[in-house]
């Protein structure tokens, strides 16, 4: 460069050099905070700057937010990652009138989209700085040269300002004021960093959209069944808990597996779409909490014919009784009421079994479900049209028949649709490269580890350690829910017993089970989502 001091050139393109690391740098970085932070920490390296100040520009834009704050020379460091919260006033850019708040710096420059460079605050009669000098009496610091640059994104919006304080010089340590030079970088920088945040914020958006869309289904999913309503909220956050915790051990089978910020998210994404495909499964086979449950409890129906059963009898035992007036045989009309006492007994035996039958709770034997049969067929009742009928007809023999739960063949099949329903769903999405495992980890949590699960039956090997630990969290979680309608929640003794048992079975992942119950994960999370009296001990 004709004219400028080599020495001097040097330093220039050290100084771009620095700026197009920063740029890069800042470029990687996905956290907001650690992101405004770096800005902030860079503007100040690359000026040189003792102090800085990084505001926000609120949703409704016509406010600045303090995010952070630095003074080295204090060692004053308040928000982003410092721990320390900022308790300073918004910085409204009008006033109760609607003026512009042309008096304060950063305000000015956000408003008129200008850089503002003062050499010294305490001869500056353009802008209020009373509450500068103010700061300056209570801490013994002498505020002097100030930069305060406008950050606009690519659409020409102020997202927020750069405000430095104090320019040093880099041989003598004295402040000075900030130089043009420093004012071009420092402005270069600030418009690498708006483009940089406001594409961060942007994708938050989307994260946040994205997010809102899944829980929009899930809400249809809650909806249509109140029973399962916390479902698709808690066994995202099991799934979390056991896979931070696979990923924290160094021992073991699992030494090796990890996860960075990226794979918690797509985890994350995966825990809540894991039951999407519930949207499709009908309600009635959803809520059936009886066996003969379909848009009402049709046990009710039954009833009825007990109460015709009963009728007759009694009908029967009048008719008998006026054949024999005259009163002639007293004896005779003894056995005839002793008979009429015997048959409603036995009705309302029949009808208390049924009962019993319809719940699900236990599991039928060989001697109930004949009893059952034979109440279906040895039973008949006259219905409105005086035709005799069998007292259980196909279906409801069929459903009372169920061995264990309230749920046929053909509705478990039902049920069991929609984790197929879930994968084709899933596989439907153009995925992003960092969200492309979702359908996998979500799609296998009904998988087995000996192969024998559904729906593609996929062994132990061929499954993630993501969807093995979402596998778990599915069953702990409808082990201990207290919403299901066909029983009450477990207590956690009783659901550890029974993974134990499925553990031995090959149903889940041993090793992750391993992890789930000696690392306490089962506690931590029946501290925030278990009732009270399900809590007892454990043994492992």
């Amino acid at each position: 460069m004709e004219g400028v001091p080599m020495g001097s050139t040097d330093k220039l393109l050290k100084r771009l050099e620095q700026l197009n690391d920063i740029g890069a740098s800042l470029s990687k970085e996905q956290d907001i905070t650690r992101l405004l932070e770096g800005i902030l920490v860079a503007a100040k390296a690359i000026t040189n700057a003792d102090g800085g100040t990084l505001y926000r520009m609120m949703e409704d834009g016509q406010t600045l937010r303090f995010e952070m704050l630095r003074t080295d020379s204090l060692q004053i460091a308040m928000g982003g990652t410092s721990g320390s919260p900022i308790n300073l006033p918004d910085l409204p850019l009008r006033d109760a009138a609607g003026a512009p708040n042309d008096s304060l710096v950063a305000a000015y420059a956000a408003i008129h989209l200008e850089t503002v460079n003062v050499v010294d605050v305490y001869s500056e009669r353009n802008f209020d700085f009373s509450g500068t000098r103010l700061f300056d009496e209570h801490t013994g610091y002498r505020s002097q040269s100030f930069l305060a640059i406008p950050m606009k994104s690519h659409e020409g919006e102020v997202i927020g300002v750069l405000q430095l304080i104090n320019a040093l010089s880099p041989t003598t340590g004295e402040v000075v004021r900030f130089s043009a030079a420093d004012q071009h970088l420092a402005e270069s920088l600030a418009s690498q960093a708006a483009i940089v945040l406001s594409n961060r914020l942007l994708m938050r958006q989307l994260e946040e959209l994205f997010e809102s869309f899944i829980n929009m289904i899930n809400l249809a999913i809650d909806e249509k069944s109140p029973h399962t309503a916390g479902h698709c909220q808690r066994v995202p956050e099991l799934t979390m808990l056991l896979a931070d915790a696979a990923a924290a051990t160094t021992e073991g089978p699992l030494a090796s597996f990890s996860m960075s910020d990226r794979d918690r998210y797509e985890l994350k994404i995966a825990g809540m779409l894991h039951d999407c495909g519930k949207i499709t499964t009908p309600v009635h086979v959803v809520d059936k909490a009886t066996k003969l449950q379909t848009l009402f409890d049709r046990v009710h129906l039954i009833d009825t014919r007990f109460e015709v059963i009963k009728r007759d009898v009694e009908l029967q035992a009048l008719r008998q009784q006026l054949a024999l007036r005259p009163c002639v045989d007293a004896q005779a009309e003894a056995d005839v009421m002793a008979n009429r006492q015997a048959a409603l007994d036995s009705i309302h035996a029949d009808r208390d079994f049924i009962h019993a039958a319809n719940v699900g709770s236990e599991a039928m034997t060989e001697s109930t479900l004949q009893r059952v049969r034979e109440i279906a067929t040895q039973r008949v009742w006259c219905g409105p049209d005086g035709i005799e009928s069998g007292f259980l007809n196909t279906d409801e023999l069929e459903n009372l028949c169920i061995r264990a739960g309230t749920l046929t063949q053909a509705e478990r099949e039902t049920i069991n649709y929609h984790i197929v329903a879930t994968i084709k769903m899933l596989e439907q999405l153009p995925w992003p490269k960092h969200l492309r495992n979702v359908p996998e980890f979500a799609g296998g949590h009904h998988e087995r580890m000996d192969g024998k699960g559904y729906p593609r039956g996929l062994g132990q090997e061929h499954l993630s350690v993501q969807a093995r630990a979402m596998g778990i969290a599915d069953i702990f979680e409808a082990l201990t829910a207290t919403d299901r309608p066909y029983r009450r929640g477990l207590k956690l003794s009783q659901a550890i017993g029974i993974m134990q048992t499925l553990t031995a079975t090959g149903h889940i992942d041993a090793d992750l089970f391993d992890i789930f119950l000696h690392k306490g994960i089962y506690k931590r999370y029946a501290d925030r989502f278990v009732a009270p009296w399900q809590i007892d001990e454990v043994k492992p």
